[in-house]
């Protein structure tokens, strides 16, 4: 048996979002929704008249007439912890995910912690409730007690790999704060609705309280999003932030 030491563990605050492949514009939106009337159109025949264009792509949105906003595709590298992935799994209508696999790899010593503009404490009753920012000795223990964790853990993992055991049955002992990794597939309104319930915004219509770290992830979404469809994007926000 190999001796196992103390690993060398690393810890971050943030997650990573990358668009590795998309085919998604307004354009996409206004073939679909004009097919229904017109039949096939052009592209050159979309592009004549643009205010109108973000004329109908707002009165689908805020009407609610939502299956044109699926006829395109978003597909985003995304880098987070695993309690951030549990969350994700809710979003199951038009959505396709592919994460890294514990049983066929040897996992990497990356593990979260929050930074220190991460609200700490929670005052209320659950669905009434609010954060409140953390005094310095909090986030102190914080990072002391998640760092003393995670190398327990990887210590655990590592010896467990040492001795032969396989892979998907040592993973067992890793903490909801490891990152890991993968592609997640989606449309617009797929992603619409997640941004809905996973980002606060001064524009939502319906309030939401999403846990910070998917919402870190959400943003980020968003942000390339908005460069792919700008004008579904704007008419999601100018009509409340509500998936149609």
């Amino acid at each position: 048996m190999t001796p196992v030491g103390d690993p060398d563990i690393s810890m971050r605050s943030d997650v990573s979002v990358e668009l590795v492949k998309s085919s998604a514009s307004d354009s996409d939106v206004l073939f679909a929704a004009r097919v229904s009337t017109l039949g096939e159109q052009s592209l050159d025949e979309l592009q004549k008249d643009p205010e109108r264009s973000k004329g109908l792509i707002n009165y689908l949105m805020r009407d609610r007439h939502g299956s044109p906003f699926e006829h395109n595709s978003m597909t985003f590298f995304v880098s987070a912890p695993i309690f951030v992935f549990r969350e994700f799994m809710r979003h199951r209508v038009g959505w396709s995910y592919n994460e890294e696999s514990g049983r066929y790899r040897e996992l990497d010593p990356v593990f979260y912690v929050p930074g220190a503009d991460r609200k700490l404490v929670q005052e209320g009753r659950p669905g009434k409730y609010v954060f409140v920012e953390g005094s310095p000795q909090q986030h102190e223990i914080v990072r002391s007690v998640l760092d003393d964790s995670y190398q327990q853990a990887y210590t655990a993992y590592q010896k467990l790999l040492a001795e032969g055991v396989a892979r998907e049955v040592a993973r067992s002992v890793l903490p909801v704060g490891l990152f890991s990794s993968m592609y997640a597939t989606c449309n617009a309104r797929s992603l619409m609705h997640f941004l809905g319930l996973r980002t606060q915004h001064e524009q939502a219509k319906v309030p939401s309280f999403p846990q910070r770290e998917i919402e870190m992830v959400g943003e980020k979404m968003e942000a390339e999003w908005a460069k792919l469809m700008p004008l579904t994007y704007a008419a999601f926000n100018a009509n409340g932030r509500v998936a149609p």
